[in-house]
Protein backbone atom coordinates (compact mmCIF):
# COMPACT_ATOMS: atom_id res chain seq x y z
CA UNK A 1 0.00 0.00 0.00
CA UNK A 2 1.29 3.24 -0.69
CA UNK A 3 2.32 5.81 2.21
CA UNK A 4 1.46 9.71 1.80
CA UNK A 5 2.75 12.73 3.70
CA UNK A 6 0.21 14.93 4.64
CA UNK A 7 -0.49 18.48 6.20
CA UNK A 8 -3.57 19.21 7.90
CA UNK A 9 -4.82 21.23 10.74
CA UNK A 10 -6.92 20.05 13.61
CA UNK A 11 -9.98 21.31 15.05
CA UNK A 12 -8.17 23.34 17.84
CA UNK A 13 -5.89 24.96 15.10
CA UNK A 14 -2.90 23.07 15.40
CA UNK A 15 -0.55 22.28 12.35
CA UNK A 16 -0.55 18.33 11.98
CA UNK A 17 1.38 16.54 9.47
CA UNK A 18 3.27 12.83 9.02
CA UNK A 19 2.72 9.77 6.75
CA UNK A 20 0.01 7.47 6.60
CA UNK A 21 -0.82 4.56 4.37
CA UNK A 22 -3.87 4.49 2.29
CA UNK A 23 -5.05 3.48 -1.07
CA UNK A 24 -5.01 6.92 -2.73
CA UNK A 25 -4.64 10.41 -1.70
CA UNK A 26 -8.25 10.65 -1.81
CA UNK A 27 -8.57 8.00 0.87
CA UNK A 28 -6.42 9.43 2.63
CA UNK A 29 -8.12 13.00 3.15
CA UNK A 30 -11.61 11.11 3.78
CA UNK A 31 -9.86 9.53 6.56
CA UNK A 32 -8.28 12.35 7.77
CA UNK A 33 -11.74 14.52 7.11
CA UNK A 34 -13.55 11.82 9.30
CA UNK A 35 -11.32 13.40 12.58
CA UNK A 36 -12.63 16.51 11.32
CA UNK A 37 -9.14 18.21 10.11
CA UNK A 38 -8.93 20.77 7.34
CA UNK A 39 -6.82 18.80 4.44
CA UNK A 40 -3.92 21.51 3.18
CA UNK A 41 -2.22 18.80 1.54
CA UNK A 42 -1.56 15.16 0.27
CA UNK A 43 0.72 14.12 -1.73
CA UNK A 44 3.13 11.01 -2.50
CA UNK A 45 5.47 10.60 0.44
CA UNK A 46 9.67 11.16 -0.60
CA UNK A 47 11.42 7.75 -0.74
CA UNK A 48 15.61 7.34 0.19
CA UNK A 49 17.82 9.87 1.58
CA UNK A 50 19.72 12.82 0.22
CA UNK A 51 21.44 12.07 -2.68
CA UNK A 52 24.20 13.92 -4.60
CA UNK A 53 23.24 15.90 -7.82
CA UNK A 54 25.45 16.75 -10.36
CA UNK A 55 23.12 19.98 -10.71
CA UNK A 56 24.89 20.98 -7.92
CA UNK A 57 28.21 22.17 -9.87
CA UNK A 58 26.34 23.76 -12.08
CA UNK A 59 27.50 27.61 -10.86
CA UNK A 60 24.38 28.80 -11.79
CA UNK A 61 22.58 26.51 -8.99
CA UNK A 62 24.00 28.68 -6.25
CA UNK A 63 23.03 32.51 -7.67
CA UNK A 64 21.03 34.06 -5.78
CA UNK A 65 17.67 34.84 -6.89
CA UNK A 66 16.85 38.15 -8.60
CA UNK A 67 14.29 41.07 -8.38
CA UNK A 68 12.45 39.78 -11.45
CA UNK A 69 12.25 35.96 -9.98
CA UNK A 70 10.49 36.93 -7.48
CA UNK A 71 8.25 39.52 -9.31
CA UNK A 72 7.17 36.21 -12.02
CA UNK A 73 6.71 34.05 -8.85
CA UNK A 74 4.53 36.41 -6.77
CA UNK A 75 2.25 37.00 -10.70
CA UNK A 76 2.32 33.40 -10.47
CA UNK A 77 1.00 33.06 -6.98
CA UNK A 78 -1.61 36.04 -6.97
CA UNK A 79 -3.17 34.67 -10.40
CA UNK A 80 -3.67 30.85 -9.02
CA UNK A 81 -5.19 32.57 -5.66
CA UNK A 82 -7.61 34.42 -7.67
CA UNK A 83 -8.37 31.22 -9.25
CA UNK A 84 -9.38 29.80 -6.17
CA UNK A 85 -6.52 27.25 -5.53
CA UNK A 86 -4.85 27.33 -1.66
CA UNK A 87 -1.79 29.20 -0.87
CA UNK A 88 -0.01 26.32 0.17
CA UNK A 89 -0.84 24.73 -3.63
CA UNK A 90 0.26 28.11 -5.21
CA UNK A 91 3.74 27.83 -3.37
CA UNK A 92 4.36 24.60 -4.37
CA UNK A 93 3.86 25.42 -7.91
CA UNK A 94 5.36 28.84 -7.88
CA UNK A 95 8.77 26.94 -6.92
CA UNK A 96 7.99 23.86 -9.05
CA UNK A 97 7.89 26.65 -12.17
CA UNK A 98 10.79 28.54 -11.21
CA UNK A 99 13.72 28.87 -13.33
CA UNK A 100 16.31 29.65 -10.72
CA UNK A 101 16.69 26.80 -8.38
CA UNK A 102 17.57 28.89 -5.58
CA UNK A 103 14.21 30.56 -6.30
CA UNK A 104 12.87 26.97 -5.98
CA UNK A 105 14.64 25.88 -2.78
CA UNK A 106 13.34 29.09 -1.41
CA UNK A 107 9.62 28.41 -1.68
CA UNK A 108 9.99 25.01 -1.12
CA UNK A 109 11.66 26.29 2.71
CA UNK A 110 8.61 28.78 2.71
CA UNK A 111 6.25 26.14 2.10
CA UNK A 112 7.55 23.84 4.49
CA UNK A 113 7.27 27.01 7.62
CA UNK A 114 3.40 27.22 6.52
CA UNK A 115 3.34 23.98 6.78
CA UNK A 116 5.02 24.64 10.90
CA UNK A 117 2.56 27.21 11.64
CA UNK A 118 3.71 30.40 10.03
CA UNK A 119 2.37 32.79 8.86
CA UNK A 120 3.37 33.98 4.92
CA UNK A 121 4.18 37.41 5.70
CA UNK A 122 6.94 35.81 8.67
CA UNK A 123 8.12 33.40 6.43
CA UNK A 124 8.99 35.56 3.42
CA UNK A 125 10.74 38.33 6.17
CA UNK A 126 13.60 35.34 6.70
CA UNK A 127 14.62 35.59 3.28
CA UNK A 128 15.83 39.15 2.04
CA UNK A 129 15.31 38.67 -1.43
CA UNK A 130 11.33 39.61 -0.71
CA UNK A 131 11.18 43.49 -0.56
CA UNK A 132 10.03 44.69 2.86
CA UNK A 133 7.53 46.54 1.02
CA UNK A 134 5.79 43.57 -0.73
CA UNK A 135 5.78 41.29 2.89
CA UNK A 136 4.52 44.43 5.00
CA UNK A 137 1.28 43.97 2.11
CA UNK A 138 0.85 40.24 2.55
CA UNK A 139 0.45 41.04 6.42
CA UNK A 140 -1.99 43.00 5.72
CA UNK A 141 -3.41 40.75 3.25
CA UNK A 142 -3.29 38.04 5.60
CA UNK A 143 -5.55 39.48 8.25
CA UNK A 144 -7.71 41.03 6.02
CA UNK A 145 -8.18 37.87 3.75
CA UNK A 146 -7.54 39.58 0.44
CA UNK A 147 -4.45 38.26 -0.21
CA UNK A 148 -4.86 37.82 -4.00
CA UNK A 149 -5.78 41.03 -4.10
CA UNK A 150 -2.77 42.95 -1.84
CA UNK A 151 -0.41 40.48 -3.81
CA UNK A 152 -2.12 41.32 -7.19
CA UNK A 153 -1.19 45.28 -6.01
CA UNK A 154 2.69 44.06 -5.04
CA UNK A 155 3.16 42.52 -8.10
CA UNK A 156 1.70 45.95 -10.18
CA UNK A 157 4.02 48.14 -8.20
CA UNK A 158 7.25 45.64 -8.60
CA UNK A 159 7.02 46.16 -12.47
CA UNK A 160 6.22 49.88 -12.68
CA UNK A 161 9.12 50.48 -10.60
CA UNK A 162 10.81 48.12 -12.96
CA UNK A 163 10.14 49.71 -15.68
CA UNK A 164 11.00 52.58 -13.96
CA UNK A 165 14.45 51.94 -13.29
CA UNK A 166 14.73 50.75 -16.77
CA UNK A 167 13.75 54.09 -18.25
CA UNK A 168 16.28 55.30 -16.23
CA UNK A 169 18.71 53.14 -17.22
CA UNK A 170 18.33 53.25 -20.70
CA UNK A 171 18.09 57.00 -20.24
CA UNK A 172 22.40 56.60 -18.65
CA UNK A 173 23.20 54.06 -21.07
CA UNK A 174 23.14 56.13 -23.92
CA UNK A 175 25.68 59.19 -23.02
CA UNK A 176 27.59 56.50 -21.26
CA UNK A 177 27.91 54.50 -24.80
CA UNK A 178 28.59 57.47 -26.23
CA UNK A 179 31.57 58.75 -24.10
CA UNK A 180 33.13 55.33 -24.47
CA UNK A 181 33.43 55.66 -27.95
CA UNK A 182 34.42 59.12 -28.45
CA UNK A 183 37.42 57.62 -25.68
CA UNK A 184 37.49 54.59 -27.95
CA UNK A 185 38.33 57.04 -30.76
CA UNK A 186 40.62 59.78 -29.14
CA UNK A 187 42.43 56.69 -27.74
CA UNK A 188 43.29 55.24 -31.05
CA UNK A 189 43.71 58.24 -32.80
CA UNK A 190 46.47 59.69 -30.21
CA UNK A 191 48.36 55.84 -29.91
CA UNK A 192 47.83 54.66 -33.22
CA UNK A 193 47.33 57.43 -35.94
CA UNK A 194 49.44 60.36 -34.49
CA UNK A 195 52.28 58.38 -33.86
CA UNK A 196 53.02 57.07 -37.41
CA UNK A 197 51.73 60.90 -38.73
CA UNK A 198 54.44 62.20 -36.61
CA UNK A 199 56.91 59.50 -38.10
CA UNK A 200 56.01 60.77 -41.22
CA UNK A 201 55.88 64.73 -40.81
CA UNK A 202 59.31 64.49 -38.99
CA UNK A 203 61.51 63.05 -41.63
CA UNK A 204 60.72 66.50 -43.12
CA UNK A 205 62.69 68.80 -41.38
CA UNK A 206 60.26 71.74 -41.91
CA UNK A 207 58.52 73.50 -39.42
CA UNK A 208 55.09 72.59 -38.76
CA UNK A 209 51.49 74.15 -38.35
CA UNK A 210 51.13 75.05 -34.80
CA UNK A 211 47.44 73.11 -35.12
CA UNK A 212 49.57 70.11 -36.26
CA UNK A 213 51.94 70.53 -33.26
CA UNK A 214 49.87 71.04 -30.82
CA UNK A 215 48.12 67.56 -32.25
CA UNK A 216 51.89 65.80 -31.43
CA UNK A 217 52.45 67.24 -28.50
CA UNK A 218 48.97 65.86 -27.48
CA UNK A 219 49.67 62.65 -28.85
CA UNK A 220 53.53 63.07 -27.00
CA UNK A 221 52.02 63.44 -23.58
CA UNK A 222 49.61 60.75 -23.77
CA UNK A 223 52.19 58.23 -24.66
CA UNK A 224 54.63 59.32 -21.56
CA UNK A 225 52.07 59.36 -19.01
CA UNK A 226 49.42 56.85 -20.29
CA UNK A 227 50.66 54.34 -17.61
CA UNK A 228 50.46 57.09 -14.95
CA UNK A 229 46.74 58.41 -15.96
CA UNK A 230 45.70 54.50 -15.56
CA UNK A 231 47.24 53.72 -12.21
CA UNK A 232 45.60 56.96 -11.22
CA UNK A 233 42.31 56.32 -12.76
CA UNK A 234 42.24 52.93 -10.78
CA UNK A 235 43.54 54.69 -7.61
CA UNK A 236 40.66 57.49 -7.72
CA UNK A 237 38.23 54.65 -8.66
CA UNK A 238 38.91 52.57 -5.39
CA UNK A 239 38.97 55.48 -3.16
CA UNK A 240 35.80 56.93 -4.54
CA UNK A 241 34.33 53.13 -3.63
CA UNK A 242 35.85 53.38 -0.39
CA UNK A 243 34.33 56.33 0.21
CA UNK A 244 30.89 55.85 -1.25
CA UNK A 245 30.75 52.54 1.37
CA UNK A 246 30.62 54.38 4.12
CA UNK A 247 27.44 55.66 5.40
CA UNK A 248 28.48 59.58 5.86
CA UNK A 249 30.54 59.40 2.26
CA UNK A 250 27.47 57.67 0.51
CA UNK A 251 25.14 60.69 1.45
CA UNK A 252 27.69 63.16 0.22
CA UNK A 253 28.07 61.19 -3.12
CA UNK A 254 24.32 61.13 -2.97
CA UNK A 255 23.71 64.28 -2.79
CA UNK A 256 25.64 65.27 -5.27
CA UNK A 257 24.47 63.47 -7.67
CA UNK A 258 20.90 65.08 -7.54
CA UNK A 259 22.26 68.46 -8.27
CA UNK A 260 24.33 67.11 -11.54
CA UNK A 261 22.62 69.04 -14.61
CA UNK A 262 20.17 66.56 -16.23
CA UNK A 263 20.97 63.49 -14.23
CA UNK A 264 20.04 65.01 -10.91
CA UNK A 265 16.26 65.44 -12.64
CA UNK A 266 15.96 62.08 -14.17
CA UNK A 267 16.99 60.66 -10.65
CA UNK A 268 14.60 63.27 -9.13
CA UNK A 269 11.77 62.65 -11.12
CA UNK A 270 12.38 58.56 -10.66
CA UNK A 271 12.64 58.92 -7.21
CA UNK A 272 9.27 60.94 -6.93
CA UNK A 273 7.57 58.71 -9.07
CA UNK A 274 8.58 55.51 -6.66
CA UNK A 275 7.82 57.47 -3.10
CA UNK A 276 4.46 58.83 -4.50
CA UNK A 277 3.52 55.19 -5.91
CA UNK A 278 4.61 53.36 -2.85
CA UNK A 279 3.07 55.19 -0.24
CA UNK A 280 0.08 55.75 -2.05
CA UNK A 281 -0.33 51.86 -2.29
CA UNK A 282 0.84 51.24 1.43
CA UNK A 283 -2.16 53.95 2.23
CA UNK A 284 -4.83 52.42 0.11
CA UNK A 285 -4.06 48.85 2.03
CA UNK A 286 -4.72 50.07 5.36
CA UNK A 287 -1.07 50.67 6.63
CA UNK A 288 -0.69 53.38 9.08
CA UNK A 289 1.58 56.51 7.80
CA UNK A 290 4.18 56.28 10.05
CA UNK A 291 4.72 52.67 8.81
CA UNK A 292 4.47 53.53 5.52
CA UNK A 293 7.16 56.05 5.41
CA UNK A 294 9.30 53.71 7.43
CA UNK A 295 9.14 50.75 4.28
CA UNK A 296 9.07 53.58 1.67
CA UNK A 297 12.42 54.84 3.45
CA UNK A 298 14.29 51.56 2.59
CA UNK A 299 12.98 51.24 -0.91
CA UNK A 300 14.87 54.55 -1.95
CA UNK A 301 18.48 53.47 -2.89
CA UNK A 302 19.30 57.20 -3.10
CA UNK A 303 20.91 57.92 0.54
CA UNK A 304 20.24 61.66 0.56
CA UNK A 305 16.58 61.19 -0.50
CA UNK A 306 16.54 57.84 2.10
CA UNK A 307 17.25 60.01 4.78
CA UNK A 308 14.99 62.86 4.01
CA UNK A 309 12.25 60.58 4.06
CA UNK A 310 13.41 59.33 7.80
CA UNK A 311 13.23 63.34 8.60
CA UNK A 312 9.78 63.61 7.09
CA UNK A 313 8.77 60.59 9.31
CA UNK A 314 10.24 62.47 12.63
CA UNK A 315 8.27 65.27 11.72
CA UNK A 316 4.86 63.61 11.51
CA UNK A 317 6.26 61.84 14.69
CA UNK A 318 6.07 65.26 16.20
CA UNK A 319 2.65 66.42 14.83
CA UNK A 320 3.81 68.09 12.17
CA UNK A 321 2.15 67.39 8.62
CA UNK A 322 3.36 65.53 5.83
CA UNK A 323 3.75 68.29 2.96
CA UNK A 324 5.29 70.48 5.18
CA UNK A 325 9.15 69.69 4.90
CA UNK A 326 8.44 68.01 1.23
CA UNK A 327 7.77 71.14 0.44
CA UNK A 328 10.20 73.41 2.51
CA UNK A 329 13.12 71.49 1.60
CA UNK A 330 12.17 70.55 -2.10
CA UNK A 331 14.34 67.92 -2.28
CA UNK A 332 12.17 65.74 -4.79
CA UNK A 333 9.90 67.61 -7.58
CA UNK A 334 8.27 70.39 -6.15
CA UNK A 335 4.51 69.00 -7.57
CA UNK A 336 4.97 66.55 -4.38
CA UNK A 337 4.78 68.83 -1.82
CA UNK A 338 1.80 70.66 -2.85
CA UNK A 339 -0.13 67.78 -3.49
CA UNK A 340 0.34 65.99 -0.21
CA UNK A 341 -1.09 69.46 0.94
CA UNK A 342 -4.26 69.23 -0.93
CA UNK A 343 -4.77 65.16 -0.29
CA UNK A 344 -4.04 66.16 3.28
CA UNK A 345 -6.73 68.97 3.27
CA UNK A 346 -9.18 66.71 1.79
CA UNK A 347 -8.68 63.43 3.45
CA UNK A 348 -7.51 61.85 -0.19
CA UNK A 349 -3.78 61.15 0.11
CA UNK A 350 -3.41 58.05 -1.39
CA UNK A 351 -5.27 58.76 -4.56
CA UNK A 352 -3.53 61.95 -4.65
CA UNK A 353 -0.05 60.37 -4.57
CA UNK A 354 -1.01 58.26 -7.11
CA UNK A 355 -1.65 60.81 -9.51
CA UNK A 356 1.43 62.89 -8.54
CA UNK A 357 3.10 58.81 -9.31
CA UNK A 358 1.28 58.81 -12.71
CA UNK A 359 2.33 62.34 -13.55
CA UNK A 360 6.37 61.44 -12.75
CA UNK A 361 6.47 58.47 -14.80
CA UNK A 362 4.48 60.02 -17.60
CA UNK A 363 7.35 62.90 -17.17
CA UNK A 364 10.24 60.98 -16.70
CA UNK A 365 9.65 58.87 -20.12
CA UNK A 366 9.10 61.69 -22.13
CA UNK A 367 12.27 63.41 -20.66
CA UNK A 368 14.12 60.20 -21.93
CA UNK A 369 12.55 60.73 -25.23
CA UNK A 370 13.58 64.36 -24.95
CA UNK A 371 17.21 63.72 -23.72
CA UNK A 372 17.78 60.93 -26.32
CA UNK A 373 17.23 62.85 -28.84
CA UNK A 374 19.57 65.98 -27.89
CA UNK A 375 22.00 62.89 -27.00
CA UNK A 376 22.11 61.83 -31.33
CA UNK A 377 23.64 65.35 -32.42
CA UNK A 378 25.80 65.58 -29.65
CA UNK A 379 27.49 62.06 -30.63
CA UNK A 380 28.38 63.35 -34.33
CA UNK A 381 29.39 66.67 -33.11
CA UNK A 382 31.90 65.12 -30.63
CA UNK A 383 32.96 62.27 -32.60
CA UNK A 384 33.33 64.11 -35.71
CA UNK A 385 35.17 66.98 -34.19
CA UNK A 386 38.30 64.28 -33.08
CA UNK A 387 38.42 62.85 -36.20
CA UNK A 388 38.11 66.24 -38.23
CA UNK A 389 40.36 67.45 -35.92
CA UNK A 390 43.20 65.16 -36.54
CA UNK A 391 42.52 65.07 -40.21
CA UNK A 392 42.40 68.64 -40.68
CA UNK A 393 46.02 69.11 -38.99
CA UNK A 394 47.21 66.33 -40.95
CA UNK A 395 46.38 68.01 -44.84
CA UNK A 396 47.05 71.17 -43.07
CA UNK A 397 50.61 70.05 -42.18
CA UNK A 398 50.94 68.27 -45.66
CA UNK A 399 49.47 71.63 -47.48
CA UNK A 400 52.75 73.58 -45.51
CA UNK A 401 55.31 70.73 -46.61
CA UNK A 402 54.64 71.47 -49.70
CA UNK A 403 54.84 74.97 -49.73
Amino acid sequence: MPVFQFTARDMSGQSQSGQLAADTASALAAQLRGRGWIILDVQPAREGGARFSFEKLNPFYWMPPGKLDVEIAFQQIASMLRSGLTLLSAIKTAGEQSSRPSMARIWKRIYERIEEGSSFAKALSEHTCFPNFVVQLVNVGEQSGTLDVVLTRGVEHLERTRNLRMTLLNALMYPVIVLLMAVSVAGFMVLSVIPKLQKFLSGRNRKLPAMTQMLLDISTFAQNYLPHMLIGFVVGSIVLLLIYRLPAGRQKIDAFVLRVPLLGGLLRTSATAIFSRSLGLLLQSGITLLEALGTVEKLIANRALSIHIGQVRDHVIQGGTLAEPLTRERIFMPMLGRMVAVGEMTGTLDPVLNEVADFHEKDLAASVRRYSVLVEPAVIIVVGGIVGFVYIAFFVALFSLAG
